[in-house]
């Protein structure tokens, strides 16, 4: 049997000492059928780990229904890895951060009446035991000491940036060491005095994150963890991007050096991320500290291994450093090279609210997302108009479009404070708010979505609101009609679609330019989102997705397409956007 413990100074390995070389890579933003190529790639660059979060709202997006196949099939990633030789760090939450939708917690658990999230509440803490246990059905019979990969699971996820309930962190280590879980435990927090202080227990080991000053934050880190090795279990090698910023990069170079600092100290390395992939669908986060900031669909993260799946400048530079330390494999990881560039012409189109069921019921303020059962997407918010005048809500979450009898006027934005607007007479508003992603850090956590508060009209409210959730699928499957193919621009909201043709199957990327903000699907696989401010430009579409022969794009535009076609890059295009 082989063991994976801590010492005194040291992992140990079978009683060795022993460094861990871990990148991350997270299964579900990687379609399945590349995780065997990242894997790969990661041990050609002298890893000898790969670290994953994972996302509970991934798994049970509706609460009593789990789901482990596909991208979610945890157990296969894990099997890949051991395949490859490598070992695990699995990191189940049930808060993951990650820059992913409501921070990985399921929409329906943080809607729930008087739920206290992260701390000793009794109906949080029923659902993450039931959580937590299906989790570890799967990591328990894959630990090292029973012949599989996984060396190290985290207990919550820099917990001491958000709480000090140690009897909520004592809770989820009994549910771990109940559920099976021999190897060691771990948590993780950025290195400052309070956060490494609140945020673990005596038992566990404590580790940092961190991505500059590496022998500062060491020292920070010894001061709270007195004996066993020294592990840098985010070192952030890059960062992520939101809409309307710029694509952050960070030098390989000073990359790099900062790596070898680490490693010179002796301490163990996650690098975060080895390889970012994509947030496909709605599952991007969002950040708000004052001003609300939607993340993009890439999470490219400007890491070794870039969103495709290539090695990048700072791959190579990062090998070089590990390879003063570790033994590196002489083989080197192929490059894609140019992706083909076919080109769709939209020829059906339909105007998307046409596509809806009919409204039914009203109310006297608009429901919810999370009332309405829905996590993400979009909401058409409907009533009588019953005359001109200003139209304001208590806030927008997140965009919204404005229409008076099917006649865009205006629309309001959450991150640019917008909260009223003027509108003209008429006999009806609707309102199609759009959910840009939930935050995933801090105290905003499952706050609700859609229009906030009474609407009201000259100071008084507006009542009897249908609302009618608008399921992004549906709307892309329905009967279109042809288009008359003249080139001029096409007003949203509405649907289009087109066909190209491959050879074989591929990976590609839609260039989004002349398009203004919405969703594009490929084969009826929702590939994000989509917006003109940028920075990113175009949308990666994995080649498993695609086919020999007819391929659809569909296309759910909700301002303006400039152009009448999809067109595709050679490459990702992250480049710079609008602050």
């Amino acid at each position: 049997m082989t063991t994976f413990t801590i010492g005194d100074t040291d992992f140990l390995l079978d009683g060795q000492p022993h460094r861990i070389l871990s990148g991350a890579i997270h299964y579900f933003r990687v379609h399945p059928d590349h995780w065997a190529d990242r894997i790969r790639k990661a041990r050609l660059m002298g890893l000898n780990t790969i670290e994953t979060y994972v996302a509970w709202n991934a798994h049970e997006p509706v609460r009593g229904q789990w789901d482990v196949s596909g991208a979610n099939d945890l157990g296969r990633f894990l099997d890949l890895i051991a395949a490859e030789g490598m070992h695990a760090i699995v990191r189940p939450g049930p808060y993951i951060c990650a820059e992913w939708h409501n921070g990985g917690l399921p929409v329906w658990l943080t809607a729930m009446e008087g739920v206290a999230l992260r701390r000793s509440d009794p109906t949080y803490l029923g659902e993450l035991e039931r959580y937590l246990r299906r989790v570890y059905e799967i990591v328990a019979p894959r630990q090292i000491d029973r012949g599989g990969p996984v060396v190290l699971v985290q207990i919550e996820n820099e917990y001491g940036a958000y709480g000090d309930d140690k009897d909520y962190l004592r809770e989820l280590v009994r549910i771990t060491r109940d559920a099976g879980i021999s190897v060691p435990l771990t948590t993780v927090d950025q290195p400052q005095p309070q956060m490494l202080r609140d945020g673990s227990l005596p038992e566990l080991h404590r580790t940092a994150s961190f991505g500059s000053h590496a022998t500062e934050r060491l020292a920070t880190l010894r001061a709270h963890q007195s004996t066993g090795p020294l592990m840098c279990s985010e070192f952030w090698d890059g960062w992520f991007d939101w809409w309307g910023g710029v694509h952050h990069t960070t030098s390989a170079r000073d990359a790099a050096a900062e790596l070898d600092t680490l490693l010179a100290a002796g301490a163990s390395v996650n690098l975060y991320m080895f390889h970012g992939g994509t947030n496909f669908g709605l599952t991007n986060g969002a950040n708000d500290k004052g001003r609300y900031l939607p993340l993009v669909t890439s999470y490219d993260y400007d890491a070794p291994l870039d969103e495709a799946g290539d090695p990048t400048e700072k791959y190579y530079a990062l090998r070089d450093v590990i390879a003063q330390y570790a033994p590196v494999p002489d083989e080197l990881p192929d490059s894609a090279g140019p992706a083909p560039t076919p080109a769709a012409v939209f020829t059906a189109a339909a105007p998307l609210l046409r596509t809806l069921p009919d409204l039914l019921g009203t109310a006297d303020e608009p429901p919810t997302l999370d009332a309405l059962g829905l996590a993400s997407g979009l909401v058409l918010y409907s009533a009588a108009l019953p005359e001109a005048g200003v139209f304001e809500v208590d806030e927008v979450r997140d965009q919204a479009w404005v229409l008076v009898d099917g006649v865009r006027v205006g629309s309001l934005s959450r991150t640019r404070h917008e909260r009223a607007l003027v509108v003209p007479a008429g006999a009806r508003i609707d309102v199609l708010v759009e959910e840009q992603g939930r935050v995933n850090y801090d105290h905003r956590l499952g706050e609700p979505k859609g229009l906030i508060g009474a609407p009201r009209l000259n100071g008084r409210a507006l009542t009897g609101w249908t609302a009618t959730p608008i399921e992004l699928e549906a709307a892309a499957a329905a009967s279109l009609t042809a288009l008359p193919g003249d080139g001029t621009p096409i007003a949203g909201p509405v649907v289009v679609r087109g066909s190209f043709t491959l050879d074989a199957q591929a990976d590609l990327f839609v260039d989004t330019d002349g398009w203004g903000k919405g969703f594009a699907f490929v084969n009826g696989f929702l590939l994000g989102r989509y917006w003109s401010n940028g920075p990113q430009r175009t949308l990666f579409v994995p080649g498993p997705v695609t086919r020999v022969g007819q391929n659809d794009v569909t296309v759910i535009e909700l301002e303006q397409l400039l152009t009448d076609r999809a067109r595709f890059a050679p490459g990702l295009a992250l480049g710079p956007g609008e602050e």
